[in-house]
This record gives C-alpha cells, structure tokens and sequence, in this order.
C-alpha cells in the first residue's frame, strides 16, 4: 500500500483489480475520497490506496525511463538523466546509492520505488521524472 500523501500526479504505480495487476501513471487524485486515478494500458480507473502499491527501483525500470547506463571501473554503475545521476555500489544493488543534480548530493536515500525515486527528481530538479527522454 502506498500512502496518499506520498503520491503525485505523474507518478507511476502499481494497482490491483480482482488480482490482477496493471502498471500507470497517476493522472488526478481526490483527496476527499483518498482515491487515485491511474492511467494503465486498459483504462483510467479510480483506485483506493489499498490496491496501489509501488514498482520496484530497477535497472530495468530506469532503462524504461530513458536513463542512460555506464559501469564504472570499480564495478559501480552510474545511470544520468540529463544533469541528474544515480550511482549504485554495484549492478542490480539499489538498496542503497547516491544520488545527485548539481549541487543538491543525497547519500542513500529512503528509496525503493519508482514514485519515491520520481518524488526525489522533483524535489531536486523541480521538474517532475517521467518515461520521455530529454
């Protein structure tokens, strides 16, 4: 489950219907109802917090996100987007990395999703982490 504070429009996320599971993209949130409407490839469906959960941070997600790959000499694998990296100690270890655009560095952030990761891009670069490529 993902809380409903911690979801933005943009985000993408994992919903649950009848135990099946689509991946999407937030596309409006109710706050009276703590509902989520999440863009999948069927439909736009409304979503309580309880059928949503995350997408795992993953090579292939970032990949998926238009990040470029390039391993280090140490074994270490840096992905950037534009101005913004993300470095982890070693291929397919993302419990925990570096992340930086600019001047604004943060050592192992609290992150495990792609939402929490596109919640950190926003922060950071003020401008929200999507699939497009820059």
């Amino acid at each position: 489950m993902v809380k409903f504070n911690d979801i933005k429009i943009g985000d993408f996320l994992r919903a649950e219907y009848e135990g099946k599971f689509w991946d999407g993209e937030v596309i409006l949130l109710n706050g009276d109802e703590k509902q989520v409407c999440v863009k999948t490839e069927v439909q736009d469906f409304w979503f309580e917090t309880d059928q949503l959960q995350g997408i795992p941070l993953t090579e292939a997600a970032l990949l998926n996100m238009n990040f470029t790959k390039q391993v280090m000499d140490d074994g270490s694998v840096k992905y950037s987007k534009g101005a913004f990296r993300l470095v982890t100690p070693e291929k397919g270890n993302f419990s925990h990395f570096d992340m930086w655009y600019r001047e604004d560095r943060r050592h192992n952030p609290d992150v495990h999703f792609i939402h929490q990761l596109q919640n950190h891009y926003l922060d950071m670069t003020k401008v929200h982490l999507t699939s497009d490529p820059i």
